[in-house]
């Protein structure tokens, strides 16, 4: 495997462990989405891979190398690993080129062209930060990492500091970027649209321990708990014959005509569609769907949902 962690340990000085024991393997090229609420110890996880905070114990290995054990701890300037930060961290006094350069090695200068011209970035290269948009900060931020030819890319709530209205564009421009460029990344975020949109596999972290290590479609079709299904969206929890299940409320269709019946509650206008809340008449459990008309408060509507869409936990 490219990356290595392995029983990876971080604890504070109540002696609280944010990292508690973290394991897994990424191959070279792979995108990992790291979610989880906030707190969860996600940015921790990324500064103890870069060096800027200390692990209790554990091991990292990059590309063969080891960079951190209980022993030994590779200094941050040698570990070929690429950090991009939330709030763009971009000296104000330098153009865009010379943020790029700064510091530069001679050996990467070859890289430039092909960097800048990978990053949309070629008629920036004069502007100041002050001069750019957030998402083309974010573009120079990228750009600066690659040139140094990092062997692994950390993405710390890259889309956070954005206006809705360009995030889902930047996006899309970052996931372009990542994968011509064939680097393995590490994106924390705490929009799961974010994760399924740009990840090949997805780690759901909550109080210091993996939840769940899958492909989108796996964490999606097959969450392991309650926690691990909700971070993908709404879930509605229902006792049948006994069993519990949830049931996303996507997989909620309304009807005409059904033994299953609604009375509505609230419907909440999302833009694209309503939120619709209301007990059923399955032992008044309450659960939510989505609809395309508005429905009002006090009505009755009809519903149903495919067993095979019923996850048992």
């Amino acid at each position: 495997m490219f990356l290595e962690i392995k029983n990876l340990v971080k604890s504070y000085e109540n002696g609280y462990n944010i990292l508690n024991g973290l394991t897994f393997s990424l191959k070279k090229g792979e995108v990992l989405s790291f979610i989880g609420n906030s707190g969860s110890g996600k940015s921790t996880f990324l500064k103890c891979l870069a060096g800027l905070e200390e692990i209790n114990s554990g091991k990292i290995s990059l590309n063969g190398l080891t960079i951190e054990d209980d022993n030994y701890s590779l200094p941050v300037n040698k570990r070929k690993i690429g950090y991009v930060f939330q709030d763009y961290t971009l000296f104000p006094h330098l153009n865009v080129k010379q943020n790029i350069c700064f510091n530069l090695e001679k050996k990467f200068s070859k890289n430039f062209e092909s960097i800048v011209s990978l990053c949309k970035l070629k008629h920036l290269l004069k502007r100041y930060p002050h001069e750019i948009s957030g998402g083309e900060q974010q573009r120079v931020c990228i750009a600066r990492s690659l040139v140094r030819e990092p062997d692994l890319i950390l993405l710390d709530e890259p889309f956070s500091n954005l206006d809705t209205s360009i995030k889902e564009v930047i996006s899309n421009e970052l996931q372009n970027i990542i994968k011509k460029s064939k680097i393995t990344t590490i994106l924390v975020t705490h929009d799961i649209h974010d994760a399924l949109h740009i990840s090949d596999k997805i780690i759901v972290f909550s109080d210091g321990i993996i939840q769940q290590f899958a492909k989108p479609e796996i964490l999606y079709s097959n969450p392991v708990n309650e926690y691990c299904a909700s971070v993908l969206g709404i879930v509605n929890n229902l006792l049948i014959d006994r069993k519990k299940y949830i049931l996303r409320a996507e997989h909620i269709k309304i009807v005409e005509k059904s033994k299953n019946t609604l009375v509505v509650d609230k419907c909440i206008f999302l833009g694209k569609e309503y939120k619709i809340l209301g007990v059923t008449n399955l032992n008044n459990q309450k659960i939510c769907l989505f609809s395309k008309q508005k429905i009002k408060a006090g009505s009755v509507i009809n519903f149903e949902f495919s067993a095979e869409n019923l996850i048992c936990i």
